[in-house]
């Protein structure tokens, strides 16, 4: 109510304050009856730019839809290799976590980093660093003791 009453002191004094300008995206607010304020009180809508408002494509959802099942997975993935290691719950691990990673390392990318040349060598990066984490897991898993062996020897001490 307090917020109410410092907008409609300023609607009375005549002064049009910056962030409640009228539009053609607009939804009323509150509106004074007692004073005679020259305008409806209303907060402007930030609707999405014209040119994103509509890409006909279904990637951003699906891609959306592949990580939470990828996260769902994950969830599974962890009791099955604590109970049933070998070498196809180890490559599905490598597998798995790899993406997972990639694709949040690649959410810091798309919220961070700006301008188009620091985008493009911020992605090669990532892809460089997405295959050699994948390719060393591999490794590790072919040539050592595999992921879940690993951490059930890091538990064990």
């Amino acid at each position: 109510m307090a917020a109410l009453v410092t907008i409609s002191s300023v609607c009375y004094r005549g002064v049009r304050p910056l962030l409640f300008r009228s539009s053609s995206l607009i939804r009323p607010l509150a509106v004074q009856k007692d004073r005679d304020c020259p305008y409806l009180i209303s907060a402007k809508i930030h609707a999405t730019p014209s040119n994103y408002a509509y890409s006909g494509s279904k990637a951003a959802s699906l891609h959306w839809t592949g990580e939470r099942i990828l996260s769902i997975a994950l969830l599974g993935l962890a009791p099955v290799a604590y109970y049933y290691p070998g070498p196809a719950v180890d490559y599905s691990l490598a597998a798995a976590l790899t993406l997972h990673g990639h694709w949040g390392l690649g959410q810091i990318v798309t919220d961070y980093i700006h301008g188009d040349f620091k985008i493009k060598m911020a992605n090669a990066g990532l892809f460089l660093l997405s295959t050699v984490t994948f390719a060393g897991l591999c490794y590790f898993n072919y040539h050592d003791v595999g992921i879940c062996k690993a951490v059930a020897l890091l538990w064990s001490k």
